[in-house]
């Protein structure tokens, strides 16, 4: 894997040329490191799936440019998703819209749905702009792992997988994007993310409910996903640690040390913006070491607070779901 400095232009440039050649590329956003592809090459965007080893009944996320683009690859774009796009890109908010059948099957798992979003990091912008074509882009992980903040988690991931990765420092947000789509009830939310439900509520009206079926219609909604390897429990308080032989995630600085033999503070002063930040990163690192469990403190689930609860439950389920248990 080769590791280029994504603000060089000569790195965007050599990028563009794995894309153009059917190649996949690591590159950063503002909230996590995405694997990118030609959205509009099915069998390049099937090299995405086999460096992830990801279902392909998982469909992804098409990186634009240009708000404008949304209609090139887009039908019937209600005027709430407008409004959307308007104050929130380029930004972590991704829409579910009606595709056009330029998009292939692969990208969409088939559905008649794309998901899409115009990111705000530089390289992630001067990737898609010179490449004048979406790239179709999940995280840059191995599937159902944590997300990448940093080009280190994805050179560790993905070693021998893929041909390049553009590092871009580390990621802003630190927490996948915001996933919604539209109806007449109002708007639904499939992936709590880095822009809360308050603020879109300020702009339109969230509903909570959608029809419901077997299918994954967004990115992030299977039942598990974003897990550590280690077994993780949700904790309300660190009374509830019951081995030394742990890790131990807290959301604030606890008043008293833990007997956990590792631990990693998201927030000293219980900024959920910081915890967010901080979250993958930290998970990622508590992972590594030698221990049976990791214990995650609970965070109040208001803003972003919901999207960092919503994913310690899909980790915490995983192991559970996987087993049958």
């Amino acid at each position: 894997m080769e590791i280029a400095n994504g603000f060089e232009a000569s790195s965007i440039e050599k990028a563009i040329q794995f894309l153009a050649a059917g190649e996949v590329v690591a590159f950063p956003t503002e909230t996590v490191y995405g694997l990118g592809a030609d959205a509009l090459n099915p069998y390049a965007v099937a090299k995405i799936f086999e460096a992830k080893n990801r279902p392909h009944f998982d469909p992804l996320i098409v990186h634009i440019s240009e708000k404008d683009w949304v209609f090139r690859y887009a039908e019937h774009v209600p005027s709430s998703a407008l409004k959307l796009v308007e104050i929130f890109w380029p930004g972590p908010l991704t829409v579910i819209l009606q595709r056009k059948a330029i998009i292939p099957d692969i990208v969409t798992a088939g559905l008649p749905t794309v998901a899409m979003r115009m990111p705000s990091h530089v390289v992630a912008l001067q990737l898609i702009n010179a490449f004048r074509k979406p790239i179709a882009a999940p995280s840059a992980n191995p599937f159902g792992y944590m997300s990448p903040t940093k080009a280190g988690h994805v050179a560790r991931m993905l070693k021998g997988r893929i041909p390049m990765l553009l590092d871009g420092g580390d990621s802003v947000f630190g927490i996948e994007s915001t996933i919604v789509s539209f109806q007449e009830g109002g708007v639904y939310i499939h992936r709590h993310g880095a822009i809360s439900e308050e603020e879109l509520s300020e702009h339109v009206e969230i509903t909570a409910d959608r029809e419901q079926d077997a299918l994954c219609r967004s990115p992030g909604e299977l039942p598990y996903h974003y897990a550590p390897a280690k077994p993780l429990k949700i904790i309300h308080s660190m009374d509830e640690i019951k081995t030394d032989n742990s890790s131990f995630l807290a959301f604030r600085a606890p008043e008293r040390p833990s007997i956990s033999r590792h631990m990693k503070i998201l927030s000293e002063a219980g900024d959920l913006k910081e915890a967010a930040a901080n979250f993958f990163s930290s998970l990622i690192e508590l992972d590594r070491e030698d221990i049976d469990i990791i214990y995650a403190e609970r965070v109040p689930e208001v803003g972003i607070g919901r999207a960092i609860m919503e994913r310690l439950r899909k980790a915490s389920k995983k192991r559970s779901l996987l087993h049958g248990r």
